[in-house]
């Protein structure tokens, strides 16, 4: 493949958006569409070797590398669209879970950190700052008691706060397609939610 059929090749699986968080060159088309690439490192123009390296390089995942595509670049784009979803569902800042439980802002920042600290609050980096997925939280803004000891083993692995995020709110093989968080509110669920938790938590550590 030419330049240009790369990158259309890459638009047509949705993947040119994620080059640049793979650390890849990416490209961009002038007015009159002309594709042009360019390496990450230096932001020079890609020479034709190196266009030629870095489609041997997308294509080679599979047995045939006519229909390959590259893995990695997909993996990048299901986790943004994880993360997307993620982001669209209830949240807090310190602000409103302090308006939440009825504390300054200062407060609720002491106690967010500590109850960290324990392993008994999901807290998710992002932007600089700090979220609270709200799903983890009863009215009063407090941890649902039932998801303590489902939290504690997922925040003491290697997990990411991200990955745990995700495990938590949406269906899980591990419970039969069931979403975990919802599935622990019930009593004769919620040990084997703790179950999964820790199944999938030493996995992580493997």
């Amino acid at each position: 493949m030419n330049g240009e059929q790369l990158a259309d090749w890459l638009e047509g699986l949705g993947l040119a958006d994620h080059l640049a968080a793979a650390g890849l060159p990416t490209f961009e088309r002038d007015l009159g569409g002309v594709v042009r690439w360019h390496d990450p490192a230096t932001g020079a123009p890609l020479s034709a070797e190196q266009l030629t390296d870095l489609d041997r390089m997308l294509h080679q995942d599979g047995d045939d590398p006519a229909h390959a595509v590259p893995l990695a670049l997909v993996q990048l784009r299901l986790q943004a669209q994880v993360r997307s979803s993620l982001l669209a569902s209830p949240t807090h800042t310190y602000a409103s879970l302090a308006e939440v439980r009825g504390v300054s802002e200062n407060a609720a920042r002491f106690a967010v950190h500590k109850a960290a600290e324990r392993r008994a609050l999901l807290v998710v980096p992002h932007d600089g700052a700090v979220l609270v997925p709200a799903f983890q939280l009863a009215g009063d803004g407090e941890l649902r008691p039932e998801l303590a000891a489902v939290l504690e083993p997922l925040l003491a692995s290697t997990m990411d706060p991200w990955q745990v995020w995700a495990w938590l709110t949406q269906p899980a093989g591990l419970l039969g397609g069931q979403v975990p968080h919802e599935a622990a509110r019930d009593d004769d669920e919620v040990a084997i939610v703790r179950h999964a938790a820790v199944r999938l938590a030493e996995r992580a550590k493997a």
